[in-house]
């Protein structure tokens, strides 16, 4: 499945040249960042209980999974943060937050079933509530931003705290072999690139959710032909699945 690696490959590239921070996971972790309480359910930070938005007053704020089956791309659980950590920042700054996820590649089948597990991984970020940290998602106008609570930073917050929260919640899927979590704050990155590769992502995501609405489509008239044309795979399964309908 190489639907999304051009825009992995990307991202990549784009972040390759700048400095990054190994973040520890798992058992590495220290306790509290390794056990950081879950809320248990969507909570609200008042503005006057934050200390800062992650992408707020207007500021990037990019949040996007991509999912792959090419160990290339994500070899093991991995955490990577580029910028400042959370006790270090003091005002709203930029934001970005990447998953890269490694499935098994005889895991994910073709179809609806490909389609569900694409989505349900990509909903793992309604699912987790850590204490203090408010994401506020914005499909309409393709936003991930962060509300952090001045409360938690005092008892600890930082990215080693959600990036292994995030890692449990995606490994909740069965399919899902190793993450590859990258944080980003620094604010000379290339944002709008990374903005660019979400539009592509959700626009490869709702061209297989056309192909399974509407199987027998004729790609010339197609609105969607060009991203169609552009992936490699998404032509490739358009005619297997019609060909299974046949």
């Amino acid at each position: 499945m190489r639907l999304y690696d051009e825009i992995i490959h990307d991202i990549l590239t784009s972040l390759e040249k700048q400095d990054k921070h190994i973040l520890p996971v798992g058992a590495a972790a220290d306790p509290v960042s390794r056990d950081w309480q879950d809320a248990g359910k969507a909570m609200m930070i008042l503005q006057s209980d934050m200390a800062y938005e992650l992408g707020g007053h207007n500021l990037p704020a990019v949040g996007n999974t991509l999912v792959t089956t090419e160990e290339d791309f994500v070899p093991e659980d991995e955490i990577i943060l580029i910028g400042k950590d959370l006790p270090e920042i003091t005002e709203d700054t930029p934001y970005a937050r990447i998953a890269l996820v490694r499935v098994a590649k005889d895991s994910i089948g073709t179809g609806d079933r490909l389609y569900n597990t694409i989505r349900n991984i990509g909903y793992f970020r309604y699912h987790i509530y850590p204490k203090g940290f408010m994401l506020r998602v914005s499909s309409s106008n393709d936003r991930e931003s962060v509300r952090v609570a001045a409360e938690a930073l005092n008892e600890g917050l930082n990215f080693t705290a959600i990036g292994n929260a995030i890692l449990r919640a995606l490994h909740l899927h069965k399919e899902v072999e190793a993450v590859r979590i990258i944080f980003i704050t620094d604010p000379k990155v290339d944002y709008g690139r990374l903005q660019d590769g979400l539009k592509k992502t959700k626009q490869i995501t709702a061209t297989i959710d056309h192909m399974l609405k509407d199987v027998n489509m004729d790609c010339g008239s197609c609105g969607l032909q060009e991203i169609c044309d552009e992936i490699e795979g998404l032509r490739e399964m358009h005619f297997g699945m019609s060909e299974e309908h046949t």
